[in-house]
């Protein structure tokens, strides 16, 4: 893999600034493109935290942090951002409408010899490659949060996606320390199908008055050694996010992904999760507070 390849990443919440971290940390000279001057400032800020953060438990030389400041770059400007680079990874909203616009853009500036990945935790990589002149070099490329300390990248393949395209991408993802594995595309592909069922099971469960949240977390902690409990992963990923994507399983795969409407509750009153300080639990200083949990109906 050549580490002088440039790695643009469209988007710059906390997918898109997990990756860019990844790419610039191993190496990769890093675009990283939003068209909020904002959110690109906080992003910047996590970046180099992370790394900071790396180094002070002594898992990342002190090197680095000025290797990562001279190879990262932002900006707001799509078309330039993403122009000569070897590979761009879109982590926009999981919003079809939005993403294809953005692929668009993209396909009508990079070479045809770059390869264009989309983050979507369910969407049809198929569909999102029709909008491009070279659907073939069009791939999911699926990450996880935390990505800095998650392992896995999920490679989705459209019906037009080559295998060429698909060893390239496993290139990449071994370049930056991660495990990858493909999936013929199908909605949810793997993990966005099992983890969402799991999520939406517990937020019933919360509903209908089983157990507190925090007993429903702990429950699959400790019996099941998930990093995680589901309605804390769903605060992690937001339920905002977590929404949409069942909605689409639901419509795609049938009754068994019926969002819970305690979900559609919560999102509707702007509960997203640890992002905006309170979803399933309340948040100060990006901590979960004690015992904050929604207590059952």
């Amino acid at each position: 893999m050549n580490k002088n390849a440039k790695v643009s990443v469209i988007g710059a919440g906390q997918m898109g600034l997990g990756i860019a971290h990844a790419f610039a940390v191993s190496g990769f000279r890093v675009s990283l493109v939003d068209v909020s001057a904002e959110q690109l400032k906080k992003a910047e800020a996590a970046i180099h935290g992370i790394v900071a953060e790396g180094i002070s438990r002594g898992k990342v030389e002190a090197s680095v942090a000025e290797a990562v400041r001279g190879r990262l770059a932002t900006t707001g400007d799509l078309a330039g951002g993403v122009k000569d680079c070897d590979l761009v990874i879109e982590t926009a909203t999981e919003n079809l409408p939005t993403k294809l616009k953005i692929i668009e853009t993209v396909d009508s500036v990079v070479s045809g010899d770059a390869i264009v990945a989309t983050n979507t935790s369910a969407l049809s990589i198929t569909e999102l490659a029709a909008i491009s002149k070279r659907p073939e070099r069009f791939v999911g490329m699926h990450f996880f949060n935390p990505v800095h300390k998650m392992k896995l990248v999920e490679i989705i393949k459209g019906i037009a996606t080559t295998n060429e395209v698909v060893e390239e991408v496993r290139a990449y993802s071994e370049a930056i320390g991660k495990t990858s594995i493909v999936v013929n595309e199908a909605p949810g592909f793997t993990t966005s199908r099992i983890s969402s069922l799991l999520g939406n099971e517990a937020m019933w469960m919360l509903s209908e008055g089983v157990a507190t949240a925090e007993d429903i977390d702990t429950s699959l902690r400790m019996a099941f050694n998930h990093p995680m409990g589901p309605l804390e992963l769903g605060d992690l990923t937001g339920w905002d996010t977590r929404l949409s994507v069942i909605k689409y399983l639901h419509q795609t795969l049938g009754e068994k992904f019926r969002p819970c409407p305690l979900i559609i509750k919560m999102v509707a009153a702007g509960r997203y999760g640890r992002k905006v300080g309170h979803g399933v639990y309340k948040y100060e200083n990006g901590q979960k507070v004690p015992n904050s949990g929604l207590r059952p109906y």
